[in-house]
């Protein structure tokens, strides 16, 4: 069964509690489809099956909650913790993901955290390294805020207006006009991803050097711990 054919046989208030649930686990670093859960509830609120402010508000705490989890569990654990997550989950985990990851806080800082938000790799991430790494909590709960509220929000916003719009247009056989909406949402989205792509850049520049690295057994790079400013 398809996500959002799935979400429809629930009650809405549930439908928002698994939203904010799945976005929070997520976050907490657990690899769920979280964006998935989201715009499926997002297209629902289009055909009035749930509110689309109560999901956009459940995603957001759900994202907000999950991140300050994460990052206590990896203030807690340390790389310890890192080296358990990529015996269980090498493809999310692994030391090269880690690495990219890391590279990312250490050019942009607090700023890895927000737009990590919209990056797959540093959602799951960001918490947990950002709490490894020592860094300071306000600076990480503003970007945390800041990028859970705008992607949880801004995603649920767009998914909403666009079904919106595609149901009145799709009534109205107006398919030059559904064709620009759909084009322009798609490259809003396309433009976002690319400057949150950003991030990665850097490692994707020093691949070689990082799947040199990476590849004898046991080489996981350990995860710095800098002082808290």
């Amino acid at each position: 069964m398809h996500v959002e054919e799935w979400l429809q046989a629930i009650p809405p208030v549930w439908i928002c509690v698994i939203v904010g649930v799945v976005i929070g686990l997520e976050s907490l670093g657990i690899p769920l489809p979280g964006e998935v859960v989201l715009v499926s509830a997002a297209l629902l609120s289009a055909q009035h099956v749930v509110s689309p402010v109560w999901v956009g508000v459940c995603a957001s705490a759900g994202a907000i909650i999950g991140d300050s989890l994460g990052y206590a569990i990896g203030r807690r654990g340390g790389q310890p913790l890192f080296d358990r997550l990529a015996r269980r989950f090498p493809k999310h985990f692994g030391a090269a993901h880690i690495a990219k990851a890391e590279r990312a806080f250490d050019k942009w800082g607090m700023w890895a955290v927000f737009f990590g938000r919209f990056v797959a790799l540093l959602r799951i991430l960001a918490g947990p390294l950002a709490g490894a790494l020592r860094m300071p909590y306000w600076r990480f709960l503003v970007a945390n805020v800041l990028g859970g509220i705008l992607w949880a929000g801004g995603t649920t916003a767009v998914i909403h207006y666009l079904g919106i719009v595609a149901d009145r247009w799709l009534k109205g056989f107006s398919w030059v006009g559904l064709l620009v909406a759909v084009l322009f949402g798609c490259a809003t989205t396309l433009y976002i991803k690319r400057r949150a792509g950003r991030l990665t850049e850097p490692a994707e520049e020093s691949g070689a050097e990082a799947g040199a690295t990476a590849a004898p057994a046991g080489a996981q790079r350990s995860i710095r711990v800098t002082s808290s400013e």
